[in-house]
């Protein structure tokens, strides 16, 4: 695996924002496919050693991707992304947060509006994301709780799998 071109992860607490920005050495449209299609999505999406499994996806503007994460020792956390907005190869914007395996939300940890803006140049993508949280005690939650390493991880299984189909 090569090291990102370029990567970045802030977080801003008086918006309740994390932005994200990292590069790929890899084409635009394998990108694009590898957030929004389920087989691919399962292949890099959590991070190790969990693995993420789509239960179901309607990848459209209103549609829902329902998924979990599950631990070797098989522990489950199930989540959901509503799709708010989609233009195809440059924006992918959904709601996301916590819910049961039947896609019923948890209203505390549900609500974050997830912002991913994709581009390309020289054959080099970049990845522009930014997570706005309901309130700074989530976005503290989610900090404490490891999300910055654990999504690092998860965009290194993107990288590792980029590779083998660039």
């Amino acid at each position: 695996m090569n090291s990102p071109l370029f990567f970045a992860f802030t977080a801003d607490k008086p918006t309740h924002t994390i932005h994200i920005k990292r590069e790929f050495a890899a084409r635009l449209s394998l990108v694009w496919d590898a957030f929004t299609k389920k087989e691919i999505l399962d292949q890099w999406g959590a991070p190790g050693p969990w693995r993420c499994r789509t239960h179901s996806m309607e990848f459209a503007v209103g549609g829902r991707r329902l998924y979990a994460m599950y631990s070797p020792e098989g522990e489950e956390h199930w989540a959901v992304q509503d799709f708010t907005a989609i233009t195809p190869m440059t924006n992918l914007q959904y709601i996301s947060g916590f819910s049961d395996k039947d896609g019923n939300t948890h209203p505390d940890f549900y609500g974050s509006e997830n912002n991913l803006n994709f581009s390309e140049a020289n054959g080099i993508t970049t990845l522009d994301m930014t997570i706005k949280y309901k309130s700074l005690a989530i976005l503290e939650m989610m900090i404490e709780k490891g999300f910055r390493e654990g999504f690092t991880m998860t965009l290194d299984n993107l990288d590792k799998l980029l590779a083998t189909t660039s």
